[in-house]
């Protein structure tokens, strides 16, 4: 009898324990996998479009992708074209030399936003530096900034050019934290266990 309570209790604990920490993948955000051009790249001939892949597929009406050049300046380009995972912005104008920052921001299946930058840099030895004007007004060709933040609900300006990662959420520690407690309870209970088999 004593010994079908022990076991009926650790079975309850350790289905506790399942619940209380969930499958990995279910939490998954979405995240950079690869961009065109590269993170931190020199380029000796200017880009014509920008290119970035992701872990999860993307919604065309939750994703943005910006190009800012080194005064601030966003540089006219076409709404993001989507292809699956795949988000490309269209440059419009010939890029000059000089650092420009790629900024994103996009939705994860579970409705989470995810944004952050990269910079890369153009210096081809026959094209004139970048015009070092004050941050000229976006062009209404370049207006796609707005789209994610307003149906997130949530702040839709671009991350910074200091920012390097993707602004991503793990595990909620709460959760972690009571799967441990009860992975400690059920092996508790099974020392004890073992301990009276022994004694008797």
């Amino acid at each position: 009898m004593r010994t079908r309570t022990v076991s009926a209790l650790l079975a309850a604990l350790f289905t506790a324990a399942l619940l209380l920490v969930p499958a990995t993948p279910a939490a998954a955000h979405n995240s950079l996998q690869e961009a065109t051009p590269a993170r931190d790249a020199r380029l000796t001939t200017a880009p014509t479009q920008v290119t970035l892949r992701f872990l999860q597929r993307l919604n065309p009406a939750f994703t943005t992708i910006t190009l800012r050049d080194a005064t601030d300046r966003q540089v006219p380009a076409s709404a993001p074209a989507v292809d699956g995972a795949t988000g490309t912005v269209t440059i419009e104008e010939p890029l000059g030399n000089g650092t420009y920052t790629v900024a994103y921001r996009v939705v994860s299946r579970d409705g989470h936003p995810v944004q952050g930058s990269y910079r890369f840099t153009v210096a081809d030895p026959a094209a004139p530096p970048a015009a070092a004007t004050s941050p000229a007004a976006p062009s209404p060709a370049a207006s796609a900034d707005v789209s994610a933040g307003a149906a997130a609900g949530a702040d839709a300006s671009p991350a910074s050019a200091d920012a390097s990662a993707d602004a991503d959420d793990g595990l909620p520690v709460g959760l972690l934290a009571g799967g441990a407690v009860a992975a400690v309870a059920a092996a508790g209970v099974t020392a004890l266990l073992l301990r009276r088999r022994r004694a008797s």
